[in-house]
């Protein structure tokens, strides 16, 4: 039996089971990654079989794991097929190559299982040109977009996108623009501005055209947003919506998206926002509106981790009943450091209702590009040489290794469940759709830290050594 602690949409289910199945032995598999100043020193290496047994009531801290209150289902992790990124995979190395790498980057037995990729619609600031889909500025004068076209993106972005998700069919897909074409703002340019009034229907209409355009490629889009980070930056040199507001965006979906959605029969959803956490007051007026929050083209809410609380996710959770998505955090470095932040920002999201963690470029080359403006710094889950004394080959970064401990492990549709916090060793546990649980740890210390995990009862003890990420899964039978 399970019974719901909160009247609101996403909540704790609490469940009574009639009967546990005890063993006197439960066995664990685990794996871990750990990081020094500079990379990699071990990386999702399976470690030798722990048992649950009976517990020994030491005085070694607990981490408590119970299945039977579950929290939010999981839409997935991964990264982004961003145009450079794709072209390194796909043009930058052999077929062997290629083919070696995207298994280990979507295959759930040979790879780290990657489950959710947010592909931009048209260029972001990791291209190698700016484009939009409809560069064509006759278009003003005919909302039905003649001269929209998906060409460019067939080269790379969808060929490999296609790819992943035969590796994966879970696969989550989100898509998202930068920028709208450069006629439909204030602006006159894919950078800064607004969505100017007039072209509204045309907007909505340029985001219907691409949901229809991927789906006639044989890839349904889960989720898409208005815009990537809305009223991002003072300084901004790349595509963007620098001067959206928020009645703007309400305008936007009320009168124009949520009917060229209806009228198409689309049942991809819409998540607001797509911003920092520090973002807060600019979606919160559109939750406000029930409009808005109960409309059933609106999937949730999307976050990025660059600024501000995470904890607003479940202040917004728990006032508007919400679904909570994090779609983009990009790393910036490597080794122990990158580890670090990866992992406090993998549990917290996933302790404040998120459902997603995503990360920023599937790739980047050796020199953090191909980049037009914006970021020089942002790291992927890849490196694909091009132009240095390793050219054509190819080095697993910090982040491919620390989001594979959570994406080879936990599926889509797993449901995150019960388990203590603890300030030294950060956690999150899972139930996946077979049954098994999972607990992934990470010591936040500098020193190693041993402790034990308790389920219903039983306990095995496990000892982190520094800038160590444990994955321990066992069946949830008790066998």
């Amino acid at each position: 039996m399970c019974q719901s602690v909160s009247p609101l949409k996403w909540v704790a289910v609490v469940c009574f089971a009639g009967s546990f199945a005890q063993a006197q032995q439960v066995p664990v598999q685990s794996w871990i990654t750990t990081t020094d100043e500079h990379g990699i020193v071990v990386g999702l290496e399976k470690q030798p079989d722990l048992t649950f047994g009976e517990d020994s009531q030491d005085s070694v801290g607990e981490i408590h794991v119970n299945e039977r209150v579950a929290y939010q289902s999981l839409k997935g992790g991964g990264a982004a097929f961003t145009d450079g990124a794709a072209w390194l995979i796909n043009q930058k190395l052999s077929p062997v190559q290629r083919d070696e790498v995207m298994r280990r980057l979507f295959d759930p037995v040979e790879g780290i299982g990657i489950s959710f990729l947010r592909n931009p619609v048209g260029s972001s600031d990791l291209t190698r040109e700016w484009y939009t889909l409809d560069d064509n500025a006759a278009d003003r004068n005919d909302p039905s977009l003649p001269n929209f076209s998906i060409d460019h993106d067939l080269t790379d972005v969808i060929p490999l996108t296609l790819t992943a998700r035969k590796l994966n069919p879970r696969l989550t897909l989100m898509i998202n623009a930068w920028s709208p074409p450069a006629w439909m703002k204030s602006s006159g340019s894919l950078v800064a501005g607004d969505v100017l009034p007039q072209y509204y229907a045309h907007h909505a209409n340029y985001f219907v055209k691409a949901i229809q355009a991927y789906e006639a490629h044989g890839l349904h889009v889960n989720y898409v947003s208005l815009n990537n980070e809305p009223t991002c930056c003072e300084d901004v040199n790349y595509p963007s919506l620098r001067t959206i507001t928020s009645a703007e965006m309400a305008t936007m979906l009320k009168g124009y998206w949520f009917l060229a959605f209806e009228k198409n029969h689309l049942t991809t959803k819409i998540l607001l926002l797509d911003y920092n956490w520090s973002a807060a007051d600019l979606v919160e007026p559109l939750l406000a509106d029930p409009a808005i929050r109960n409309s059933p083209f609106v999937g949730g809410l999307a976050w990025h981790g660059y600024s501000g609380p995470p904890a607003i996710q479940s202040e917004l959770h728990d006032r508007y009943g919400i679904e909570m998505f994090m779609t983009e955090r990009s790393g910036f470095g490597a080794g122990s450091k990158q580890q670090k932040q990866d992992m406090r920002d993998m549990v917290n999201v996933f302790r404040n209702w998120g459902e997603s963690f995503v990360k920023w470029p599937v790739a980047t080359d050796e020199n953090l590009g191909p980049h037009r403006g914006g970021c020089a710094i942002c790291t992927g889950l890849v490196v694909v040489h091009t132009d240095d004394a390793r050219a054509g080959t190819v080095d697993y970064t910090t982040e491919y290794y620390t989001l594979g401990q959570f994406t080879k492990f936990v599926p889509n549709g797993a449901v995150r469940i019960q388990s203590d916090d603890n300030p030294k060793v950060l956690n999150v546990a899972f139930q996946n759709p077979d049954g098994s649980l999972v607990l992934i740890a990470y010591n936040d210390t500098a020193d190693p830290q041993t402790f034990k995990i308790v389920w219903h009862g039983r306990a095995f003890h496990s000892t982190l050594p520094i800038n160590t990420t444990a994955t321990f899964e066992w069946r949830g039978d008790g066998r």
